[in-house]
């Protein structure tokens, strides 16, 4: 009896291969109003809600929504001073900067960059004397180069998809 090499298990499908027209309008469409029902995106892109709801499904195993989240106005909440904090650690000191990034309810954003720094954070508190207890954390591990956030024309935004 011959043997057969087992074949790999599928996972998902990749995500560039995902990228019809459809999907891209799908995309644009829940990128507007990620509220939107499926019968909503159904409307706007010309299809059934159930055919709707299975891309999205698609899209979600792929990869190529990783997730929904909240929006929230930090200066609604009462962290009106925003800051992008750019660390260099000190020897051996980078992954001390990550698990510290992880356990510090300020920072909102964390980021491995290359150049002369290798970690961006960004960070959110009431007061601009509060940054200075945060940035004193890192201090133990690194040097910080602070920039306050003065104002945001753009906000952050979903990239649009590449078109083929």
């Amino acid at each position: 009896m011959a043997l057969r090499k087992a074949r790999p298990p599928s996972g998902p499908p990749d995500g560039k291969s995902l990228l019809d027209d459809v999907n891209r309008r799908l995309l644009d469409a829940l990128s507007s109003d990620p509220r939107a029902s499926a019968a909503e995106l159904a409307r706007r892109v010309g299809m059934s809600a159930p055919a709707v709801r299975e891309r999205l499904a698609r899209l979600e195993q792929a990869g190529v929504i990783r997730g929904y989240r909240l929006d929230i106005d930090p200066a609604a909440i009462g962290l009106p001073v925003a800051a992008w904090v750019r660390i260099r650690p000190g020897p051996g000191q980078l992954p001390k900067i990550a698990e510290l990034a992880a356990r510090t309810p300020q920072v909102s954003e964390c980021h491995r960059i290359s150049g002369e720094d290798c970690f961006l954070l960004k960070v959110h508190v009431p007061h601009l004397e509060d940054l200075e207890a945060v940035l004193d954390q890192f201090l133990l591990h690194g040097q910080t180069h602070s920039s306050l956030v003065v104002s945001t024309p753009i906000p952050p935004r979903t990239p649009a998809a590449p078109c083929p």
